[in-house]
């Protein structure tokens, strides 16, 4: 089934970097050289829910290092600066990306910036190496406590 958002074809150029990506295993390549990606957040760093009109962010201070992402394809280190989902009406899709053009329910973004080279997450959106997003695909399954703990404040969080 093709997401209904991207039945037309895309008429906007944008070169390589576009989404959304369709990810295809046959031409995946494995890079023995990549280092692994760590993962540092401290949830002390956690600021706020809010609402754009069209999703939710959990949104972070990211006036320091407290919360970063270093290593794997990376030259720098990363700060989190805020988190949301993609989800569709019905549960057959609602990611962004896809895998062999399968859809998965939802999808996780925790979207990060070069606060090594900018000076500001705003300057860091316009470069090329400016962000770093950690693209996480999720099933329907058993209720998860850590998502729970979101999904009880949702209900605070109604006007844009």
């Amino acid at each position: 089934a093709v997401h209904p958002l991207w039945q037309s074809p895309l008429t906007i150029p944008g070169g390589t970097r576009q989404s959304p990506i369709n990810i295809q295993w046959r031409d995946s390549v494995y890079d023995p050289f990549l280092k692994p990606l760590k993962i540092s957040y401290d949830p002390t760093t956690c600021l706020h829910i809010w609402n754009n009109g069209y999703s939710f962010l959990v949104e972070f201070d990211d006036s320091t290092d407290k919360s970063i992402i270093v290593g794997g394809p990376l030259e720098n280190q990363y700060r989190l600066k805020q988190f949301h989902f993609h989800w569709g009406a019905i549960n057959d899709w609602g990611s962004e990306h896809t895998v062999d053009s399968k859809f998965y329910p939802a999808e996780l973004h925790l979207v990060h910036w070069n606060a090594v080279e900018y000076p500001s997450f705003e300057e860091a959106v316009m470069e090329g190496n400016g962000l770093a997003v950690i693209g996480v695909f999720l099933k329907l399954g058993a209720r998860h406590e850590g998502l729970q703990t979101l999904v009880d404040a949702l209900p605070a969080v109604r006007h844009k």
